[in-house]
């Protein structure tokens, strides 16, 4: 199969981020943008319904996120290494027990390596700043500077939270198709400063990166 016959499934939270990736776009032959909902649940139903209804080659949870200092600055791009369910486990007297620690699964979703490769070094050919790390996905977005040290603590080298990625990932799992996410950062992990984030910048980035993916996979 050539690039240009994969077909490609890319999964965002809001029709905000769907727009900005169209945006960026000349077809949609072969990639096609759905909006999924916020939270890993709405994201892992509706991919499901996706990936039921046409067949797809490789899918990505792509939309906005926030950074952790000194891993991934505002304005930047990050490409998931690893997909982890950051709040799915218990808390204890000891501190947070994941799932895979309790025995019931993993709460880390492996990305398709030589793609993420692929994409890395073409977004490294622009302007864009581009990095590889962790990316969480959390149920409630962190607002302290305690959480966020916390999850960076306890989760060496994570780079972003977002909400969706491992619904999304989950769910490709299940059909045994390959994942990637890709977040653009409009804001620092954190205390809430909604006067502070770029979210002008973060949809452009989303726009360029779609571009980008184009020409990686046509």
């Amino acid at each position: 199969m050539t690039a240009k016959d994969k077909q490609i499934l890319i999964v965002t939270a809001v029709e905000a981020e769907k727009e900005a990736i169209l945006k960026g776009l000349h077809s949609t032959n072969n990639i096609h943008v759905i909006a999924a909902g916020v939270g890993p649940a709405a994201a892992a139903t509706n991919t499901t319904r996706a990936l039921c209804t046409s067949k797809y080659n490789l899918v990505i949870s792509m939309g906005i996120g926030g950074g952790f200092a000194d891993r991934a600055k505002v304005g930047s791009i990050v490409i998931a290494n690893e997909i982890i369910a950051a709040d799915l486990g218990v808390e204890t007297a000891e501190g947070f027990c994941g799932l895979n620690e309790l025995g019931f699964g993993s709460t880390h979703l492996k990305v398709d390596i030589n793609l993420m490769n692929k994409v890395y070094e073409a977004l490294k050919k622009t302007k864009m700043i581009v990095h590889i790390g962790p990316i969480l996905t959390l149920s409630t977005i962190t607002g302290t500077s305690e959480t966020a040290l916390k999850l960076s603590s306890r989760i060496k080298g994570a780079a972003v939270e977002a909400m969706e990625g491992f619904g999304v990932a989950t769910a490709a799992h299940e059909f045994n198709i390959p994942v990637l996410e890709i977040r653009a950062i409009s804001n620092p992990v954190g205390p809430r400063d909604r006067e502070a984030w770029r979210m002008k910048e973060a949809f452009e980035g989303l726009t360029k990166t779609s571009t980008i993916l184009q020409e990686v996979f046509n």
